[in-house]
């Protein structure tokens, strides 16, 4: 992956945007800390496909149902109130 400064990627977009159809991801940094990954649509697709469920897809699946584990009755101590006057 080629990484690319974010004045140099915003200055020429059109070559950034070529590298990442020819070469494949392209890194943009900003003060010399990765910041973001430009990648061509087809990859971004594939790696959204393989992700793992959302929460609503999650929710509303069989798969992610489970035993509700509770906390016996009786353990919790109630604190006291006082009254003002």
């Amino acid at each position: 992956m080629q990484t690319w400064a974010v004045q140099d990627a915003k200055s020429r977009f059109s070559e950034f945007l070529d590298a990442c159809l020819a070469q494949g991801p392209q890194v943009v940094t900003r003060r010399g800390a990765e910041a973001a990954v430009l990648v061509p649509v087809d990859v971004w697709r594939r790696l959204q496909a393989a992700a793992k469920p959302s929460l609503k897809d999650l929710l509303l699946s069989d798969q992610g149902r489970g035993e509700l584990v509770l906390p016996e009755r009786g353990q919790a101590r109630r604190r006291r109130v006082q009254e003002v006057l």
